[in-house]
Protein backbone atom coordinates (compact mmCIF):
# COMPACT_ATOMS: atom_id res chain seq x y z
CA UNK A 1 0.00 0.00 0.00
CA UNK A 2 1.41 3.58 -0.90
CA UNK A 3 1.10 6.64 1.10
CA UNK A 4 0.39 8.61 -2.31
CA UNK A 5 -3.14 10.19 -3.17
CA UNK A 6 -3.14 11.43 -6.70
CA UNK A 7 -6.54 13.07 -6.17
CA UNK A 8 -4.95 15.51 -3.61
CA UNK A 9 -2.33 17.02 -2.52
CA UNK A 10 -4.00 17.57 0.84
CA UNK A 11 -6.78 15.02 2.78
CA UNK A 12 -7.71 14.70 5.95
CA UNK A 13 -9.87 12.16 7.69
CA UNK A 14 -11.59 13.05 11.51
CA UNK A 15 -8.09 15.17 12.10
CA UNK A 16 -8.79 16.03 15.70
CA UNK A 17 -6.71 17.91 18.13
CA UNK A 18 -7.16 18.60 21.93
CA UNK A 19 -5.10 20.90 24.55
CA UNK A 20 -5.80 19.35 27.84
CA UNK A 21 -9.36 19.27 27.78
CA UNK A 22 -9.78 21.67 25.51
CA UNK A 23 -11.28 20.29 21.75
CA UNK A 24 -8.99 23.10 19.34
CA UNK A 25 -10.20 20.70 15.91
CA UNK A 26 -12.96 18.33 16.22
CA UNK A 27 -13.42 15.65 13.09
CA UNK A 28 -11.81 17.86 9.96
CA UNK A 29 -12.48 16.00 6.80
CA UNK A 30 -11.17 17.98 3.90
CA UNK A 31 -9.69 17.29 0.50
CA UNK A 32 -7.43 19.85 -1.19
CA UNK A 33 -7.09 19.66 -5.21
CA UNK A 34 -3.70 19.75 -7.03
CA UNK A 35 -2.59 23.20 -8.44
CA UNK A 36 -5.22 24.90 -6.22
CA UNK A 37 -5.19 27.91 -3.71
CA UNK A 38 -7.32 27.09 -0.99
CA UNK A 39 -8.17 29.27 1.44
CA UNK A 40 -9.08 28.41 5.11
CA UNK A 41 -11.17 30.89 6.77
CA UNK A 42 -12.81 31.57 10.85
CA UNK A 43 -12.63 33.76 13.42
CA UNK A 44 -9.81 33.91 15.94
CA UNK A 45 -9.32 30.39 17.53
CA UNK A 46 -11.61 28.40 14.99
CA UNK A 47 -8.70 26.16 14.56
CA UNK A 48 -7.04 27.67 11.06
CA UNK A 49 -3.30 27.77 12.71
CA UNK A 50 -4.07 24.24 14.65
CA UNK A 51 -4.73 22.95 11.30
CA UNK A 52 -1.50 24.33 9.50
CA UNK A 53 0.54 23.41 12.06
CA UNK A 54 -0.54 19.73 12.05
CA UNK A 55 -0.18 19.84 8.20
CA UNK A 56 3.00 20.94 8.47
CA UNK A 57 3.62 18.69 11.53
CA UNK A 58 4.92 21.00 13.94
CA UNK A 59 1.95 19.20 16.29
CA UNK A 60 0.47 15.72 16.33
CA UNK A 61 -2.70 15.30 16.08
CA UNK A 62 -4.85 13.64 18.89
CA UNK A 63 -6.74 11.46 16.01
CA UNK A 64 -7.47 10.98 13.09
CA UNK A 65 -5.40 11.49 9.48
CA UNK A 66 -3.44 13.57 6.98
CA UNK A 67 -1.83 13.45 4.30
CA UNK A 68 0.19 16.01 2.69
CA UNK A 69 2.15 15.83 -0.69
CA UNK A 70 1.76 11.66 -0.81
CA UNK A 71 2.75 11.34 2.88
CA UNK A 72 1.17 10.72 5.97
CA UNK A 73 1.75 13.24 8.20
CA UNK A 74 2.15 10.99 11.68
CA UNK A 75 4.00 8.27 9.65
CA UNK A 76 6.03 10.39 7.06
CA UNK A 77 6.89 13.65 9.22
CA UNK A 78 10.57 13.88 7.04
CA UNK A 79 9.25 13.47 3.75
CA UNK A 80 6.28 15.54 4.26
CA UNK A 81 8.84 18.49 5.47
CA UNK A 82 10.88 17.62 2.23
CA UNK A 83 7.81 18.23 -0.20
CA UNK A 84 6.29 21.64 1.52
CA UNK A 85 7.23 24.66 2.06
CA UNK A 86 5.55 26.84 5.73
CA UNK A 87 5.43 30.61 5.86
CA UNK A 88 4.12 31.38 9.58
CA UNK A 89 2.51 34.19 11.09
CA UNK A 90 5.47 35.12 13.14
CA UNK A 91 8.34 36.71 11.51
CA UNK A 92 10.59 34.35 9.79
CA UNK A 93 13.04 36.64 7.96
CA UNK A 94 15.68 37.24 10.14
CA UNK A 95 16.50 41.14 9.96
CA UNK A 96 19.99 41.66 11.06
CA UNK A 97 20.97 39.57 7.85
CA UNK A 98 20.61 40.83 4.01
CA UNK A 99 18.26 38.89 2.07
CA UNK A 100 20.76 37.38 0.12
CA UNK A 101 22.37 35.49 3.06
CA UNK A 102 18.71 34.90 4.40
CA UNK A 103 18.16 32.98 1.25
CA UNK A 104 21.71 31.38 1.21
CA UNK A 105 20.76 30.01 4.94
CA UNK A 106 17.06 28.44 3.70
CA UNK A 107 18.58 27.02 0.51
CA UNK A 108 21.36 25.50 2.49
CA UNK A 109 18.29 24.60 5.18
CA UNK A 110 16.87 22.90 2.65
CA UNK A 111 19.98 20.67 1.13
CA UNK A 112 20.70 23.29 -2.23
CA UNK A 113 24.69 23.12 -2.48
CA UNK A 114 26.82 25.01 -5.47
CA UNK A 115 25.83 26.09 -8.37
CA UNK A 116 22.10 25.01 -7.93
CA UNK A 117 21.76 27.19 -4.58
CA UNK A 118 23.55 29.79 -6.41
CA UNK A 119 20.54 29.45 -9.91
CA UNK A 120 17.70 29.35 -7.19
CA UNK A 121 18.79 32.06 -4.85
CA UNK A 122 18.91 33.99 -7.95
CA UNK A 123 15.97 33.07 -9.03
CA UNK A 124 14.51 33.88 -5.53
CA UNK A 125 15.18 37.05 -5.83
CA UNK A 126 14.33 37.94 -8.73
CA UNK A 127 10.92 36.22 -8.40
CA UNK A 128 10.27 38.83 -5.46
CA UNK A 129 11.81 41.68 -6.40
CA UNK A 130 14.34 42.16 -4.51
CA UNK A 131 17.53 42.04 -7.01
CA UNK A 132 18.50 46.26 -6.02
CA UNK A 133 18.00 45.36 -2.26
CA UNK A 134 19.99 41.96 -2.13
CA UNK A 135 22.64 43.43 0.10
CA UNK A 136 20.46 45.12 2.50
CA UNK A 137 19.91 44.59 6.09
CA UNK A 138 16.36 43.25 6.04
CA UNK A 139 15.40 45.30 9.14
CA UNK A 140 15.54 47.89 6.79
CA UNK A 141 12.91 46.44 4.52
CA UNK A 142 9.06 47.58 4.25
CA UNK A 143 6.93 44.94 4.95
CA UNK A 144 5.73 44.15 1.39
CA UNK A 145 9.29 43.25 0.84
CA UNK A 146 9.88 41.01 4.16
CA UNK A 147 6.68 39.67 2.96
CA UNK A 148 7.83 38.75 -0.82
CA UNK A 149 11.36 37.33 1.13
CA UNK A 150 9.85 34.98 3.59
CA UNK A 151 7.54 33.55 0.50
CA UNK A 152 10.87 33.22 -1.75
CA UNK A 153 12.79 31.30 0.98
CA UNK A 154 9.58 28.80 1.74
CA UNK A 155 9.95 28.11 -2.25
CA UNK A 156 14.13 27.94 -2.44
CA UNK A 157 13.36 24.23 -2.80
CA UNK A 158 10.15 24.12 -5.37
CA UNK A 159 7.47 22.12 -2.45
CA UNK A 160 4.93 20.38 -3.96
CA UNK A 161 2.45 22.43 -1.49
CA UNK A 162 3.15 25.71 0.16
CA UNK A 163 1.59 26.55 3.53
CA UNK A 164 1.12 30.28 4.33
CA UNK A 165 -0.39 32.00 7.67
CA UNK A 166 -2.33 35.30 7.19
CA UNK A 167 0.14 36.04 4.32
CA UNK A 168 -0.50 39.93 4.00
CA UNK A 169 -1.41 40.67 7.63
CA UNK A 170 -0.07 44.50 8.24
CA UNK A 171 0.49 45.13 4.98
CA UNK A 172 -0.77 48.07 2.60
CA UNK A 173 -3.09 47.66 -0.32
CA UNK A 174 -0.19 48.09 -2.94
CA UNK A 175 2.31 45.61 -0.73
CA UNK A 176 -0.97 43.53 -0.36
CA UNK A 177 -1.25 42.95 -4.22
CA UNK A 178 2.02 42.44 -4.65
CA UNK A 179 2.17 39.47 -2.98
CA UNK A 180 -0.87 38.13 -4.50
CA UNK A 181 0.73 38.69 -7.79
CA UNK A 182 3.83 36.74 -6.56
CA UNK A 183 1.53 33.55 -5.04
CA UNK A 184 -0.41 33.55 -8.55
CA UNK A 185 2.61 33.28 -10.37
CA UNK A 186 3.88 30.22 -7.92
CA UNK A 187 0.83 28.65 -8.96
CA UNK A 188 1.16 29.04 -12.61
CA UNK A 189 4.39 28.72 -13.06
CA UNK A 190 5.23 25.42 -10.53
CA UNK A 191 1.92 24.21 -10.87
CA UNK A 192 2.22 24.75 -6.55
CA UNK A 193 -1.09 23.99 -4.45
CA UNK A 194 -0.82 26.87 -1.94
CA UNK A 195 -3.11 26.77 1.30
CA UNK A 196 -3.60 30.14 3.23
CA UNK A 197 -5.05 31.30 6.27
CA UNK A 198 -6.92 34.82 6.17
CA UNK A 199 -8.65 36.92 7.76
CA UNK A 200 -9.15 39.22 4.37
CA UNK A 201 -12.56 38.09 3.12
CA UNK A 202 -10.88 40.39 -0.96
CA UNK A 203 -7.93 37.76 -0.39
CA UNK A 204 -9.94 35.34 -0.24
CA UNK A 205 -12.06 36.14 -2.93
CA UNK A 206 -9.10 37.26 -5.37
CA UNK A 207 -6.94 34.36 -4.75
CA UNK A 208 -8.83 30.95 -3.75
CA UNK A 209 -10.61 28.64 -6.12
CA UNK A 210 -11.73 27.12 -2.73
CA UNK A 211 -13.14 27.70 0.57
CA UNK A 212 -13.44 26.45 4.28
CA UNK A 213 -14.74 28.04 7.12
CA UNK A 214 -14.14 26.55 9.84
CA UNK A 215 -16.14 27.52 13.57
CA UNK A 216 -15.26 26.59 16.87
CA UNK A 217 -12.90 23.57 15.60
CA UNK A 218 -15.24 21.89 13.42
CA UNK A 219 -15.72 22.81 9.34
CA UNK A 220 -19.00 24.76 8.69
CA UNK A 221 -18.62 24.61 4.90
CA UNK A 222 -16.62 24.27 1.86
CA UNK A 223 -17.14 25.75 -1.90
CA UNK A 224 -15.55 27.92 -4.38
CA UNK A 225 -16.58 31.27 -3.73
CA UNK A 226 -19.33 32.11 -6.16
CA UNK A 227 -21.00 28.85 -5.27
CA UNK A 228 -20.81 29.86 -1.37
CA UNK A 229 -21.90 33.68 -2.51
CA UNK A 230 -24.76 31.95 -3.88
CA UNK A 231 -25.73 29.91 -1.34
CA UNK A 232 -26.48 33.04 1.48
CA UNK A 233 -28.01 34.99 -1.33
CA UNK A 234 -28.35 36.75 -4.50
CA UNK A 235 -26.33 39.88 -3.95
CA UNK A 236 -24.35 37.97 -1.44
CA UNK A 237 -20.65 38.88 -0.42
CA UNK A 238 -17.68 36.88 1.43
CA UNK A 239 -18.38 39.50 4.22
CA UNK A 240 -22.17 37.68 4.26
CA UNK A 241 -20.53 34.38 3.65
CA UNK A 242 -18.20 34.27 6.70
CA UNK A 243 -20.74 35.80 8.92
CA UNK A 244 -23.39 33.37 7.80
CA UNK A 245 -21.67 30.44 8.31
CA UNK A 246 -19.49 31.24 11.24
CA UNK A 247 -21.96 33.49 12.98
CA UNK A 248 -19.47 36.34 14.03
CA UNK A 249 -18.77 39.53 12.42
CA UNK A 250 -15.87 40.37 10.55
CA UNK A 251 -13.49 42.96 12.40
CA UNK A 252 -11.03 45.16 10.37
CA UNK A 253 -7.62 44.35 10.17
CA UNK A 254 4.97 49.49 7.74
CA UNK A 255 8.45 48.61 8.37
CA UNK A 256 10.13 46.26 10.09
CA UNK A 257 9.28 46.81 13.79
CA UNK A 258 5.10 47.37 12.19
CA UNK A 259 5.33 43.99 10.92
CA UNK A 260 6.99 41.98 13.52
CA UNK A 261 4.31 43.38 16.44
CA UNK A 262 1.07 42.63 13.83
CA UNK A 263 1.88 39.31 13.47
CA UNK A 264 2.75 38.97 16.82
CA UNK A 265 -0.91 40.08 18.01
CA UNK A 266 -2.01 37.63 15.20
CA UNK A 267 -0.30 35.10 16.29
CA UNK A 268 -1.55 35.24 20.42
CA UNK A 269 -5.07 35.42 18.90
CA UNK A 270 -4.81 32.25 16.89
Amino acid sequence: MTDTLESFAISTKALRKCFDHFVALEGLDLQVPHGCIFGLLGPNGAGKSTVIKMLTTLLDPTSGSAMVAGFDIARRPIEVRRHIGYVPQMLSADGALTAIENLNLSARLQGLRGAQRLARVNEALAFAGLEETASKLVRTYSGGMIRRLEIAQATLHYPQVLFLDEPTIGLDPIARRTVWERLLQLRQSKGMTILITTHDMEEADVLCDELAILHQGRLAVVGNPTELKAQVGEQANLDDVFVHFSGVSIEPGGDYRGTRDSRDVAQRLG
